[in-house]
């Protein structure tokens, strides 16, 4: 199967680092014009590089924004009104126990990864609907399925991402336009790499031997035994996003290595 995204824009929120960065490369690799987000420009800006690099020809720019604010979103429509395909990426963790998790926490996860592709689905996808083609993914996570007990409020947020994505997609019947869920598992981005390191210094381990047992000891029911690496979790976005996964939508497409023991 060869995807060709040659005329689509694609928007990925969160992709200066990441998952979010992986999927921006994977669909600047198929022709796609691609906009990649973080909250800063000089992130932005080496992030749009990177791709450049790794994808001779690609057709990258990026935008700076904050989209865990209702100002942040707007000024990211402002700069980009239109898109054919959003990828709600954007997100935080942090592992804390549920009694030191203070209000304050509570909102700022919430409006960082629900509200964010709230606001933006909201934007963007009427023209979608108008034009009658188009794709949202919403990066969730199996912790919204298995809520993790060390951080019960993100697994909260990826959840509700789950409720959203499949409400959207009821709105999209009988057009071809999709919204999907993709959950990944425990996946090594820069963020869980720093998180490995300091598992590893304060366990006196090493790091291959941290990230074993935390996927041993905290995903136990993992059939792959280990994290998935970002490109493993971008394949599975660009192949929602594209024109070929057409009879796909309402989905919640697992890509967390077999953590989830259900069958459907």
């Amino acid at each position: 199967m060869k995807i060709d995204l040659t005329g689509k824009t694609a928007l990925v929120t969160g992709s200066t680092s990441g998952i979010g960065h992986a999927i921006a490369r994977g669909l600047a690799a198929t022709g796609a014009e691609v906009v990649v987000n973080g909250r800063t420009r000089p992130k932005v800006d080496a992030a749009v590089a990177a791709i450049i690099k790794a994808v001779p020809g690609a057709r990258v720019k990026g935008v700076a924004a904050d989209v865990s604010t209702g100002a942040g979103c707007q000024t990211l429509v402002a700069a980009l009104p239109e898109v054919d395909i959003l990828v709600n990426n954007a997100g935080i963790f942090e592992p804390k126990g549920f009694f030191d998790i203070p209000d304050e926490d509570w909102s700022r996860f919430f409006e960082v990864n629900v509200m964010s592709g709230v606001r933006l689905s909201r934007a963007y996808m009427p023209n979608m609907l108008k034009r009658n083609w188009g794709r949202i993914v919403f990066i969730s996570s199996e912790s919204g399925l298995n809520i993790p007990r060390e951080m019960i409020h993100y697994g909260m947020t990826k959840t509700a991402q789950l409720a959203i994505s499949r409400g959207l997609a009821e709105l999209t019947r009988g057009t071809a336009v999709t919204v999907n869920s993709v959950l990944p598992g425990p996946t090594l981005s820069e963020g869980v790499e720093i998180f490995i390191k300091d598992l590893a210094r304060h366990n006196g381990q090493s790091e291959e031997e941290a990230a074993a047992n935390f996927v041993k000891q905290n995903r136990p029911t993992s059939l792959i035994q280990r994290l998935a690496s970002v490109d493993e979790i971008a394949n599975l976005v660009v192949y929602v996003s594209s024109k070929e996964s057409s009879a796909t939508n309402g989905a919640s497409l697992r890509a967390e290595g077999g953590i989830v023991q259900t069958i459907a």
